[in-house]
Protein backbone atom coordinates (compact mmCIF):
# COMPACT_ATOMS: atom_id res chain seq x y z
CA UNK A 1 0.00 0.00 0.00
CA UNK A 2 1.35 3.37 -0.95
CA UNK A 3 1.65 6.48 1.15
CA UNK A 4 -0.60 9.41 0.28
CA UNK A 5 0.07 13.13 0.47
CA UNK A 6 0.61 14.14 4.10
CA UNK A 7 1.93 17.65 3.52
CA UNK A 8 -1.16 19.45 4.78
CA UNK A 9 -1.29 19.35 8.60
CA UNK A 10 -4.41 20.62 10.30
CA UNK A 11 -4.10 24.12 11.72
CA UNK A 12 -5.55 24.64 15.19
CA UNK A 13 -8.93 26.30 14.93
CA UNK A 14 -9.36 25.63 11.21
CA UNK A 15 -12.74 24.14 10.18
CA UNK A 16 -12.41 20.40 9.78
CA UNK A 17 -13.50 18.63 6.61
CA UNK A 18 -14.91 15.12 6.91
CA UNK A 19 -14.76 12.16 4.54
CA UNK A 20 -17.03 9.20 5.26
CA UNK A 21 -15.85 5.85 3.86
CA UNK A 22 -18.14 2.84 3.47
CA UNK A 23 -16.78 -0.43 2.11
CA UNK A 24 -18.87 -3.26 0.65
CA UNK A 25 -18.17 -6.61 -0.97
CA UNK A 26 -21.40 -8.57 -1.49
CA UNK A 27 -24.83 -8.02 -3.01
CA UNK A 28 -26.26 -10.21 -0.25
CA UNK A 29 -26.16 -7.13 2.01
CA UNK A 30 -27.63 -4.72 -0.52
CA UNK A 31 -30.57 -3.69 1.66
CA UNK A 32 -28.22 -3.09 4.59
CA UNK A 33 -25.84 -1.07 2.41
CA UNK A 34 -28.73 1.10 1.22
CA UNK A 35 -29.75 1.70 4.84
CA UNK A 36 -26.16 2.53 5.78
CA UNK A 37 -25.82 5.08 3.00
CA UNK A 38 -29.21 6.61 3.84
CA UNK A 39 -28.09 7.05 7.44
CA UNK A 40 -25.23 9.22 6.18
CA UNK A 41 -27.72 11.26 4.14
CA UNK A 42 -29.68 11.84 7.37
CA UNK A 43 -26.76 13.15 9.42
CA UNK A 44 -27.24 16.35 11.42
CA UNK A 45 -23.70 17.33 10.40
CA UNK A 46 -23.22 16.56 6.71
CA UNK A 47 -19.81 15.28 5.63
CA UNK A 48 -17.69 16.96 2.99
CA UNK A 49 -17.66 13.85 0.82
CA UNK A 50 -18.60 10.17 0.92
CA UNK A 51 -16.74 7.26 -0.63
CA UNK A 52 -18.37 3.92 -1.39
CA UNK A 53 -15.55 1.50 -2.17
CA UNK A 54 -16.37 -1.95 -3.56
CA UNK A 55 -14.09 -4.86 -2.76
CA UNK A 56 -13.43 -6.98 -5.88
CA UNK A 57 -17.03 -7.30 -7.04
CA UNK A 58 -17.54 -5.72 -10.50
CA UNK A 59 -21.23 -6.63 -10.60
CA UNK A 60 -21.82 -4.81 -7.33
CA UNK A 61 -19.78 -1.82 -8.47
CA UNK A 62 -21.89 -1.49 -11.61
CA UNK A 63 -25.13 -1.68 -9.62
CA UNK A 64 -23.92 0.95 -7.16
CA UNK A 65 -23.05 3.29 -10.01
CA UNK A 66 -26.50 2.79 -11.53
CA UNK A 67 -28.56 3.12 -8.37
CA UNK A 68 -26.63 5.51 -6.13
CA UNK A 69 -25.26 8.11 -8.50
CA UNK A 70 -28.44 10.20 -8.20
CA UNK A 71 -27.65 10.85 -4.52
CA UNK A 72 -25.34 13.67 -5.62
CA UNK A 73 -28.39 15.67 -6.69
CA UNK A 74 -30.05 15.61 -3.26
CA UNK A 75 -27.20 16.15 -0.79
CA UNK A 76 -24.61 18.88 -0.18
CA UNK A 77 -21.70 16.45 -0.51
CA UNK A 78 -20.17 14.41 -3.30
CA UNK A 79 -20.51 10.63 -3.50
CA UNK A 80 -17.61 8.80 -5.13
CA UNK A 81 -18.05 5.12 -6.03
CA UNK A 82 -14.82 3.24 -6.68
CA UNK A 83 -13.20 -0.19 -6.55
CA UNK A 84 -10.44 -1.61 -4.36
CA UNK A 85 -7.19 -1.17 -6.27
CA UNK A 86 -5.19 -3.54 -4.09
CA UNK A 87 -4.98 -7.34 -4.06
CA UNK A 88 -5.98 -7.31 -0.38
CA UNK A 89 -9.51 -7.11 1.00
CA UNK A 90 -10.98 -4.77 3.66
CA UNK A 91 -7.73 -3.02 4.59
CA UNK A 92 -6.96 -2.37 0.94
CA UNK A 93 -10.51 -1.23 0.23
CA UNK A 94 -10.37 1.33 3.01
CA UNK A 95 -6.92 2.50 1.95
CA UNK A 96 -8.06 2.91 -1.66
CA UNK A 97 -10.68 5.43 -0.52
CA UNK A 98 -8.44 7.04 2.10
CA UNK A 99 -5.78 7.89 -0.49
CA UNK A 100 -8.33 9.73 -2.64
CA UNK A 101 -10.14 11.45 0.22
CA UNK A 102 -9.57 15.12 0.88
CA UNK A 103 -11.12 15.36 4.35
CA UNK A 104 -9.07 16.19 7.42
CA UNK A 105 -10.95 13.43 9.23
CA UNK A 106 -11.67 9.99 7.78
CA UNK A 107 -14.73 8.27 9.25
CA UNK A 108 -15.32 4.56 8.60
CA UNK A 109 -18.77 2.99 8.65
CA UNK A 110 -19.54 -0.66 7.85
CA UNK A 111 -21.96 -1.50 5.06
CA UNK A 112 -24.19 -3.37 7.54
CA UNK A 113 -24.28 -0.53 10.09
CA UNK A 114 -26.72 2.40 10.16
CA UNK A 115 -25.66 5.57 11.96
CA UNK A 116 -27.90 7.61 14.24
CA UNK A 117 -28.40 11.26 13.10
CA UNK A 118 -26.01 12.81 15.70
CA UNK A 119 -23.29 10.23 14.98
CA UNK A 120 -20.99 12.25 12.75
CA UNK A 121 -21.26 15.41 14.84
CA UNK A 122 -20.55 13.49 18.05
CA UNK A 123 -17.64 11.51 16.66
CA UNK A 124 -15.81 14.40 15.01
CA UNK A 125 -16.33 17.06 17.71
CA UNK A 126 -13.41 15.59 19.63
CA UNK A 127 -10.96 16.63 16.91
CA UNK A 128 -11.19 20.21 18.10
CA UNK A 129 -8.52 18.99 20.51
CA UNK A 130 -5.34 18.77 18.39
CA UNK A 131 -3.92 16.02 20.61
CA UNK A 132 -6.68 13.61 19.58
CA UNK A 133 -5.77 11.62 16.46
CA UNK A 134 -8.44 8.87 16.40
CA UNK A 135 -11.95 8.47 17.82
CA UNK A 136 -14.05 5.33 18.01
CA UNK A 137 -17.79 5.08 18.55
CA UNK A 138 -20.15 2.35 19.72
CA UNK A 139 -21.55 -0.12 17.18
CA UNK A 140 -24.66 -1.26 19.05
CA UNK A 141 -25.87 -4.72 18.08
CA UNK A 142 -29.11 -5.00 16.10
CA UNK A 143 -30.01 -8.70 16.17
CA UNK A 144 -31.85 -10.49 13.39
CA UNK A 145 -33.15 -13.00 15.94
CA UNK A 146 -33.29 -13.15 19.73
CA UNK A 147 -29.88 -13.04 21.37
CA UNK A 148 -29.00 -16.42 22.97
CA UNK A 149 -29.07 -16.25 26.74
CA UNK A 150 -25.81 -18.21 26.98
CA UNK A 151 -23.82 -15.57 25.06
CA UNK A 152 -21.77 -13.30 27.36
CA UNK A 153 -21.98 -9.55 26.71
CA UNK A 154 -18.19 -9.37 26.97
CA UNK A 155 -18.03 -11.34 23.72
CA UNK A 156 -20.01 -8.98 21.50
CA UNK A 157 -16.66 -8.21 19.87
CA UNK A 158 -16.98 -11.45 17.88
CA UNK A 159 -19.50 -9.76 15.59
CA UNK A 160 -17.93 -6.30 15.67
CA UNK A 161 -20.21 -4.71 18.25
CA UNK A 162 -19.77 -2.81 21.49
CA UNK A 163 -19.18 -5.19 24.39
CA UNK A 164 -19.38 -5.05 28.18
CA UNK A 165 -16.14 -3.63 29.50
CA UNK A 166 -15.82 -0.69 27.14
CA UNK A 167 -15.73 2.76 28.78
CA UNK A 168 -19.16 4.08 29.72
CA UNK A 169 -18.09 7.69 29.08
CA UNK A 170 -15.53 9.39 26.85
CA UNK A 171 -12.14 7.86 27.63
CA UNK A 172 -8.93 6.58 26.03
CA UNK A 173 -9.23 3.15 24.43
CA UNK A 174 -6.72 0.52 23.35
CA UNK A 175 -8.65 -0.84 20.38
CA UNK A 176 -11.38 0.88 18.36
CA UNK A 177 -14.07 -1.18 16.61
CA UNK A 178 -13.83 -1.07 12.82
CA UNK A 179 -17.56 -0.67 12.15
CA UNK A 180 -17.49 2.79 13.74
CA UNK A 181 -14.13 4.56 13.90
CA UNK A 182 -12.34 7.64 12.65
CA UNK A 183 -8.82 9.03 12.30
CA UNK A 184 -7.01 12.11 11.09
CA UNK A 185 -6.17 11.46 7.46
CA UNK A 186 -2.57 12.67 7.77
CA UNK A 187 -2.01 10.22 10.64
CA UNK A 188 -3.33 7.17 8.79
CA UNK A 189 -1.40 7.95 5.62
CA UNK A 190 1.81 8.69 7.54
CA UNK A 191 2.42 4.93 7.68
CA UNK A 192 0.86 4.11 4.31
CA UNK A 193 -2.75 3.35 5.22
CA UNK A 194 -4.12 0.10 6.64
CA UNK A 195 -1.45 -2.57 6.93
CA UNK A 196 -3.74 -5.42 8.00
CA UNK A 197 -6.86 -6.83 6.38
CA UNK A 198 -8.55 -8.87 9.08
CA UNK A 199 -7.31 -6.73 11.98
CA UNK A 200 -7.29 -3.27 10.41
CA UNK A 201 -8.96 -1.59 13.41
CA UNK A 202 -6.41 -3.08 15.79
CA UNK A 203 -3.57 -2.11 13.46
CA UNK A 204 -4.80 1.49 13.28
CA UNK A 205 -5.31 1.75 17.05
CA UNK A 206 -1.90 0.36 17.95
CA UNK A 207 0.00 2.46 15.42
CA UNK A 208 -1.78 5.66 16.48
CA UNK A 209 -1.14 5.01 20.17
CA UNK A 210 2.51 4.15 19.54
CA UNK A 211 3.08 7.31 17.49
CA UNK A 212 0.98 9.79 19.48
CA UNK A 213 0.51 8.37 22.98
CA UNK A 214 -2.25 6.46 24.82
CA UNK A 215 -4.40 9.56 25.34
CA UNK A 216 -4.59 10.26 21.60
CA UNK A 217 -7.11 7.50 20.80
CA UNK A 218 -10.47 7.78 22.54
CA UNK A 219 -13.87 6.11 22.65
CA UNK A 220 -17.20 7.96 22.78
CA UNK A 221 -20.10 5.61 23.61
CA UNK A 222 -22.64 8.25 22.54
CA UNK A 223 -21.46 8.10 18.91
CA UNK A 224 -23.79 5.25 18.01
CA UNK A 225 -24.37 3.15 14.91
CA UNK A 226 -26.68 0.14 14.81
CA UNK A 227 -24.69 -2.86 13.57
CA UNK A 228 -26.71 -5.72 12.10
CA UNK A 229 -26.02 -9.18 13.55
CA UNK A 230 -27.45 -12.02 11.41
CA UNK A 231 -28.79 -15.18 12.99
CA UNK A 232 -25.84 -17.17 11.62
CA UNK A 233 -23.52 -15.28 13.98
CA UNK A 234 -25.53 -16.19 17.08
CA UNK A 235 -24.48 -19.85 17.15
CA UNK A 236 -21.97 -21.78 19.21
CA UNK A 237 -20.08 -22.76 16.06
CA UNK A 238 -19.58 -19.16 15.02
CA UNK A 239 -18.69 -18.23 18.60
CA UNK A 240 -15.88 -20.73 19.13
CA UNK A 241 -14.46 -20.33 15.63
CA UNK A 242 -14.25 -16.54 15.99
CA UNK A 243 -12.63 -16.77 19.42
CA UNK A 244 -10.02 -19.21 18.13
CA UNK A 245 -9.27 -18.00 14.61
CA UNK A 246 -9.36 -14.25 15.27
CA UNK A 247 -6.71 -14.67 17.96
CA UNK A 248 -4.73 -17.04 15.77
CA UNK A 249 -4.69 -14.39 13.05
CA UNK A 250 -3.66 -11.67 15.50
CA UNK A 251 -0.21 -13.25 15.82
CA UNK A 252 0.74 -12.30 12.27
CA UNK A 253 -0.90 -8.90 12.69
CA UNK A 254 1.14 -8.22 15.81
CA UNK A 255 4.33 -9.18 13.98
CA UNK A 256 3.47 -6.67 11.27
CA UNK A 257 3.05 -3.93 13.85
CA UNK A 258 6.71 -4.05 14.84
CA UNK A 259 7.45 -1.72 17.78
CA UNK A 260 3.80 -0.63 17.88
CA UNK A 261 2.79 -4.15 18.93
CA UNK A 262 1.78 -4.87 22.50
CA UNK A 263 -0.52 -7.27 24.32
CA UNK A 264 -1.67 -4.87 27.03
CA UNK A 265 -5.19 -4.58 25.61
CA UNK A 266 -5.64 -8.35 25.41
CA UNK A 267 -4.42 -8.95 28.97
CA UNK A 268 -6.50 -6.08 30.35
CA UNK A 269 -9.60 -7.37 28.55
CA UNK A 270 -9.09 -10.89 29.92
CA UNK A 271 -8.49 -9.74 33.49
CA UNK A 272 -11.36 -7.24 33.59
CA UNK A 273 -13.78 -9.61 31.90
CA UNK A 274 -13.16 -12.46 34.31
CA UNK A 275 -13.36 -10.34 37.45
CA UNK A 276 -16.27 -8.14 36.38
CA UNK A 277 -18.13 -11.04 34.80
CA UNK A 278 -17.88 -13.06 38.01
CA UNK A 279 -19.46 -10.23 40.00
CA UNK A 280 -22.17 -9.32 37.48
CA UNK A 281 -23.16 -12.87 36.62
CA UNK A 282 -23.14 -13.72 40.31
CA UNK A 283 -25.65 -10.94 40.91
CA UNK A 284 -27.71 -12.12 37.96
CA UNK A 285 -27.79 -15.64 39.37
CA UNK A 286 -28.92 -14.34 42.75
CA UNK A 287 -31.66 -12.47 40.90
CA UNK A 288 -32.96 -15.71 39.41
CA UNK A 289 -31.16 -15.78 36.05
CA UNK A 290 -30.05 -19.40 35.82
CA UNK A 291 -28.19 -18.78 32.56
CA UNK A 292 -25.69 -16.61 34.44
CA UNK A 293 -23.23 -19.44 35.21
CA UNK A 294 -23.58 -20.66 31.63
CA UNK A 295 -22.58 -17.22 30.34
CA UNK A 296 -19.61 -17.10 32.68
CA UNK A 297 -18.57 -20.54 31.53
CA UNK A 298 -18.83 -19.38 27.92
CA UNK A 299 -16.67 -16.36 28.78
CA UNK A 300 -14.00 -18.60 30.28
CA UNK A 301 -14.21 -20.81 27.18
CA UNK A 302 -13.83 -17.77 24.93
CA UNK A 303 -10.64 -16.69 26.68
CA UNK A 304 -9.28 -20.24 26.63
CA UNK A 305 -10.04 -20.55 22.91
CA UNK A 306 -8.40 -17.21 22.28
CA UNK A 307 -5.29 -18.35 24.13
CA UNK A 308 -5.22 -21.60 22.19
CA UNK A 309 -5.55 -19.70 18.94
CA UNK A 310 -2.65 -17.45 19.86
CA UNK A 311 -0.49 -20.48 20.67
CA UNK A 312 -1.36 -22.13 17.37
CA UNK A 313 -0.59 -18.90 15.55
CA UNK A 314 2.88 -18.81 17.06
CA UNK A 315 3.53 -22.47 16.30
CA UNK A 316 2.50 -22.05 12.68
Amino acid sequence: MTTGDTEHPISPGAPLTISVIICAFTLDRWALLTESLQSVVNQELPPTEVFLCIDHNPEMYDRCVREFSAIDESVPWKLTILQNRFDTRLGGTRTTAAELATGDILVFLDDDAAATPPWLRTLTAHYEDPTIVAVGGAPVARYETARPRWLPLECNWIFGCAYRGLPERVAPIDHMIGANMSVRREVLLSWGGFQSDNHDDMDLSHRAIHAHGPQSVIFDPSAVVHHFVPAARLTWTYFWRRCFFVNRGKVAAFRGLGQASNLKAEFRFAGRSLSRGLVLEGRALMGGDFFAPVRYGALVAALALGGAGAVMGRLS
